[in-house]
């Protein structure tokens, strides 16, 4: 089979993949604007175009909290992955070890901090922290962390409530997934998802089930996780973790200039300008609109960081040339993941470098180090 783009990757994951959990990753909330246009705003950015330019020594390599990368991408921090494929964090983490990227795994995940550090012999990987009210559980999550040899903690700003996502209300997807006739039927449709499942012991909320008092079934974990997330989080609340963590530490969820100059106070090492895949906020701007402002008002005091709409390595050059030191990938890893398991993130990894290397050639870039918005022109 040969895979050219994201896209494919896309429709053959649409086809594997049941489609209350398709539709959990290739969905926006409410009228799902801002979902589109992360996507649409990027393609109306242009390149300029350079010739009789040496190029025949380039590199994508370059630096995200002080590690060495293959090319400025992370993957992104993603929930219920191991519902796209079975062991699905797992095989994520292993793609972007042998590809030489940061990793990030959600709080939310189905194979637990310790599942993932084993199946990949103790690799640094970054872990996605939301802040809960249970805080002795917060603790304990990132004192887990640490044992599991994170190398960065993500913590996310923006989900203190929830967007409405009509299509998981549609679906019945919920914790557990309500199994209608019709989504029983659909499930059954996908023999090969079906058997992996089967032949998985990852199948719950690996980092809470076992790991809070007395919830240790998926009955109680939801009652539990129903009254946890917290709506009075504060920036008192990173300076808290920051203590606490002691090491690196990325916030999540940046969208205004005002939010990055408090990040930088709270002790951040690192922001993410994103607007969560559009799955939040319907109608707030997107991303890649947002980030020069973002990139200006806090200058070189802290890494700023690119998430929302990636689908191709070209989208990668434009954020990196707007200002951002690095880019992650949600949605185009899980189509991966869901297409082709490992092989398909490891396949969606390299179309991203290829696009990203040979669009840096042709306008006349050889590093990294070197790519700034003189290549660009917006329409």
């Amino acid at each position: 089979m040969t895979i050219t783009c994201i896209e494919e990757l896309r429709q053959l994951a649409r086809k594997r993949v049941p489609k209350m959990f398709y539709d959990y990753v290739d969905a926006g909330s409410w009228t799902e604007y801002s979902y589109r246009a992360n996507e649409a705003d990027l393609r109306r950015i242009e390149f300029r175009q350079r010739v009789a330019v040496d190029i025949a020594e380039r590199s994508t390599a370059s630096r995200m909290m002080g590690h060495d990368v293959a090319m400025p991408v992370a993957i992104a921090p993603t929930g219920l992955t191991g519902m796209i494929h079975p062991d699905g964090e797992i095989h994520a983490a292993r793609a972007a070890k042998k590809f030489g990227i940061p990793f990030t795994l959600s709080s939310m995940s189905i194979c637990s901090l310790e599942a993932v550090s084993q199946a990949t012999q103790g690799h640094p990987f970054w872990f996605q922290l939301y802040v809960l009210r249970d805080r002795q559980f917060v603790a304990n999550l990132i004192d887990r962390a640490k044992a599991a040899n994170c190398s960065a903690l993500v913590v996310t700003m923006d989900l203190q409530v929830f967007g409405q996502r009509h299509k998981d209300i549609k679906n019945g997807l919920s914790t557990p997934p309500k199994m209608t006739l019709r989504n029983v039927l659909n499930i059954a449709s996908k023999p090969r998802w079906c058997w992996q499942m089967l032949n998985t012991k990852h199948r719950n909320f690996g980092n809470i089930i076992g790991h809070v008092s007395g919830v240790d079934n998926i009955d109680s974990m939801v009652e539990w996780t129903a009254q946890q997330y917290d709506p009075r989080l504060s920036w008192k609340d990173i300076e808290w973790i920051k203590r606490h963590w002691g090491g690196k530490l990325i916030v999540k969820g940046i969208m205004d200039a005002t939010d990055a100059q408090l990040a930088i106070e709270a002790g951040a090492d690192a922001l993410i300008v994103s607007n969560h895949g559009g799955r939040q906020l319907d109608g707030v701007s997107s991303s890649i609109t947002l980030l020069p402002e973002i990139v200006e008002a806090v200058g070189d005091r802290i890494e700023v960081h690119f998430d929302g709409g990636i689908r191709s390595g070209q989208d990668v050059l434009k954020a990196i040339a707007l200002g951002a030191k690095g880019t992650y990938i949600g949605r185009s890893m899980l189509y991966g993941l869901g297409a082709l398991g490992e092989e398909g993130v490891t396949t969606a990894l390299s179309i991203i470098r290829n696009e990203f290397d040979l669009s840096m050639a042709f306008c006349g870039k050889t590093s990294v180090a070197a790519i700034d918005g003189g290549i660009l022109r917006v329409r």
